[in-house]
């Protein structure tokens, strides 16, 4: 069994975001995502076919839904999307890097 830290090994520099599978089984995968300014690109939504939920550890963020306000996220914050709830990443801090834990659930068929 290994032991693992959630906010270790994460580069300095960030170009891009960073995105680890970290658990993977059937219909079930958890993600850890590192971001440090990163946004969505203009013009592009997430449309999933899955649920989500996910929480921000570090840093800040504010999020997009479709017809609705943004909404900012702090440390601690967590929140439940629907599948093909259309949504996407506005802002993220640029000067401490956002940690996020992202656990995809898939659709019943």
């Amino acid at each position: 069994m290994d032991k693992n830290n959630l906010f270790a090994n994460i580069p300095e520099s960030l170009p891009k975001e960073l995105l680890e599978i970290l658990l993977e089984r059937d219909g079930v995968r958890l993600e850890r995502i590192v971001s440090l300014g990163h946004t969505t690109p203009p013009g592009v939504w997430y449309d999933q076919a899955w649920d989500e939920w996910g929480i921000l550890l570090s840093g800040s963020a504010t999020l997009q839904f479709e017809g609705k306000e943004p909404l900012l996220l702090e440390p601690g914050d967590y929140l439940f999307i629907p599948a093909h709830c259309r949504h996407r990443v506005e802002a993220t801090d640029k000067h401490v890097k956002s940690v996020w834990l992202a656990l995809h659930l898939k659709q019943e068929v």
